[in-house]
């Protein structure tokens, strides 16, 4: 059969190695299978099928240091998990029996007990028969802190499946957002990052959940599913009717050919490896210095982080010798990787990555690029206001005033006009009383501000230690069970110790817990956007939207969303695929429409990096109207998403974790509020001065409106300079 498109060539700057101890796990893996009942009588697979697929390579390639045992048990866990995804394939996606699907699902979580003295119930097929197994083999090994994560990637792993089972039987094949976000749960390699901490080191707990780590297994992740769907596209799309392929959702996106979708898939890989590697050597150092990592924890880092760096060669190398995938004419060794015989091979390897790495530093700043250009936005859902605006509009000025936001050199009431907060409150809470319509226009407020204070503050004087510093005392104006916070010394501060004590006054600890880590990953991505000013660095545009998100406090109005709506629906229904897919759907749809009103404010009068058109056109190297046109199509296709959600996958949600009619009701209110949010928010970006260009040309942040010099900037609170 003649191959869809020419293979790439392929980023892979660390070469494959070979585990001595092949052999053994092959004839392990081999008798194992057979005791599991894989082989002849499953259905699934013959001996010659396991032979052929030949995951004892896989294996001896992604882990080339462990010792014979430890390459056997992992060798076995990667048996069990080709052949779930077989037997899911034949059992249920062929027939697209999804209830028979959530039915087998639901029963695995059952044979990964935290306590492996806890009855299990008696495995019914091989597959469940594998995991029984291999989970009594693995965990005394491993922390509870391990087991609890390696327990939840592998349930997203399995439980993800029925979405793709979704899109099958819708004939529907995702956005490229929405792809990347479920690809890295369905596609298994978080799960694979767990059995690479099994084969090198443990990750301490202290660091495993920070952001630096998460970013390796997230680049990793999308690094490892993007180079499958590569070498995966003949047997997924034209041989099985997948429709969960990158290839084929890039081809389909842009409309462009197989090749040019390949090509850009590539791409975007190589982009996730320097992501990886920017991380590693940049964020990683930062964080175990944070966190005063002993020696021997910093082993355990450095040992994950080279085992996920020997997974991606070896990886790589596997995909080119199994017969499960297309590989014909593949490079068997990349240009960096071959040796070099001159002054022009030297030249061609730095011509091969260095662009790539130097585009995300090449961009020049305050360029005059004009009033932004606003795209035709579909709105489906009507605007209502709430009647309390005026009121909230009097109350935020007063509020202003006495924080001390008003008088610190950044903003002043010009400014805070300009925004016109209580308007986006007036429209995200249409129903809400005039105290909840008030403390919404504050917290507005309150965000809007430090995302302006940062980096006018920090950014302009380069100093993310004094940033880190004023983020800690930000998330200590908030504590948890009624201690007193330390004494505010700036706007931010004294704004923050108010809204913490009026929003959580009726608050238990888990719902105060929840709005605190809400506002700390909104401060946090704050230092990151700082430390991407500093470096004049843009970021690629997956590592951009997953961000966005956390930078435009997304969290946090989710937090305040569910206060009001659904609050006691279990969080396991939050933490489900769909109801995640709904709410980042609407919160990318608000995140790109910003971007799109304040392109003119960020590019041209404050030299951001941070905006996706500019992401976009760094990345694809295309002019201002091309990434208009991508950013608009991606902004109303998560619009569709979101109706998609709402009307097809929310429903089957409900039905799968039995709601009441008084939940299902309460879940119903909850997506009206995000209609509202996302319409309120569009109608307050249109009205509002903030991003016009007049308003822009007579108020940049360096004057006041009446030309006299703007009062020195706000110094950095005392024991942080």
């Amino acid at each position: 059969m003649t191959q869809p498109f020419e293979l790439p060539h392929f980023y892979m700057p660390h070469p494959a190695r070979l585990n001595p101890h092949l052999d053994e796990a092959r004839a392990h893996s081999s008798a194992w299978a057979r005791e599991m009942g894989m082989l002849e009588g499953s259905g699934i697979w013959e001996q010659s099928d396991l032979d052929a697929h030949d995951y004892g390579l896989l294996c001896a390639y992604t882990h080339p240091d462990c010792d014979g045992p430890a390459l056997s048990l992992i060798t076995d866990w990667y048996v069990w998990v080709f052949f779930f995804d077989d037997h899911f394939l034949e059992t249920f996606k062929r027939s697209q029996d999804r209830a028979g699907g959530k039915a087998y699902l639901d029963r695995l979580p059952l044979f990964m007990p935290m306590d492996l003295s806890a009855p299990v119930p008696e495995p019914a097929n091989p597959v469940e028969a594998g995991l029984d197994d291999l989970w009594r083999r693995t965990v005394p090994a491993m922390s509870a802190d391990w087991r609890h994560r390696f327990a939840v990637a592998t349930e997203h792993l399995l439980n993800e499946s029925l979405w793709e089972l979704s899109n099958i039987n819708e004939g529907r094949i995702a956005n490229p957002v929405e792809y990347i976000e479920m690809r890295r749960k369905v596609g298994g390699a978080p799960w694979s990052a767990g059995l690479v901490e099994y084969a090198t080191a443990e990750v301490p707990a202290s660091v495993a959940a920070t952001r630096p780590l998460r970013v390796l297994m997230e680049t990793f992740s999308d690094a490892v599913h993007l180079r499958n769907d590569l070498f995966s596209y003949q047997r997924e799309v034209e041989e099985e009717g997948e429709h969960s392929n990158g290839v084929l959702v890039l081809e389909t996106f842009f409309g462009c050919t197989t090749q040019q979708a390949a090509d850009t898939v590539n791409d975007v890989l190589t982009s996730r490896l320097h992501q990886f590697e920017h991380t590693a050597f940049t964020e990683v150092p930062a964080v175990a210095l944070e966190k005063g990592l002993a020696p021997d924890e910093l082993a355990a880092v450095a040992a994950y982080t080279k085992g996920l760096q020997d997974w991606q060669s070896g990886g790589h190398e596997w995909h080119m010798r199994s017969s499960r995938y297309m590989n014909e004419g593949a490079a068997s060794v990349p240009p960096w990787n071959r040796p070099l015989g001159g002054a022009a091979d030297i030249q061609a390897l730095l011509a091969s990555t260095a662009a790539d790495r130097l585009r995300a530093h090449s961009h020049v700043p305050f360029q005059r690029v004009g009033p932004s250009a606003i795209p035709d936005i579909r709105m489906p859902f009507p605007l209502r206001l709430n009647s309390g605006l005026d009121e909230a509009r009097r109350g935020l000025v007063a509020w202003s005033h006495r924080m001390g936001i008003l008088s610190e050199g950044v903003w002043d009431e010009d400014k805070l006009d300009s925004c016109d907060l209580a308007l986006c409150s007036a429209g995200l809470d249409p129903d809400g009383s005039q105290e909840a319509l008030d403390l919404s226009a504050h917290w507005l407020a309150w965000g809007t501000y430090g995302d302006d204070y940062y980096p006018l503050v920090f950014g302009r004087r380069r100093d993310l230690v004094a940033a880190r510093l004023t983020t800690a005392r930000l998330s200590a104006c908030m504590p948890l069970d009624g201690e007193e916070p330390p004494p505010p010394v700036n706007g931010m501060e004294r704004g923050l110790v108010d809204l913490w004590r009026r929003t959580t006054a009726d608050m238990d600890r888990e719902a105060r817990r929840t709005l605190k880590a809400a506002v700390d990953v909104m401060t946090e991505s704050w230092l990151w956007e700082l430390a991407n000013q500093i470096h004049h660095r843009v970021p690629d545009p997956v590592d951009y939207l997953e961000m966005r998100r956390a930078t435009f406090g997304s969290d946090l109005t989710l937090s305040m969303c569910r206060r009001g709506h659904a609050p006691g629906i279990a969080p396991e229904v939050y933490r489900s695929g769909p109801v995640r897919s709904l709410e980042n759907a609407a919160i990318d749809f608000a995140c790109l429409l910003n971007d799109v009103f304040s392109y003119q404010k960020e590019i041209e009068y404050e030299g951001e990096v941070h905006n996706a058109i500019l992401v976009v056109q760094n990345f694809f190297g295309c002019d201002y109207p091309t990434g208009l046109r991508i950013v608009a199509d991606l902004m109303n296709q998560r619009m569709e998403q979101f109706e998609h959600v709402a009307a097809v996958e929310l429903p089957v949600v409900q039905d799968d974790f039995a709601l009441s009619a008084e939940d299902r009701e309460a879940m119903d209110g909850y997506v009206d509020a995000l209609r509202d949010w996302m319409s309120g928010i569009l109608n307050w970006h249109r009205a509002v001065d903030r991003y016009k260009a007049d308003y822009l040309a007579r108020r940049t942040h360096g004057f006041r409106p009446d030309g006299a010099p703007a009062p020195a900037l706000p110094p950095v609170p005392a024991g942080l300079a």
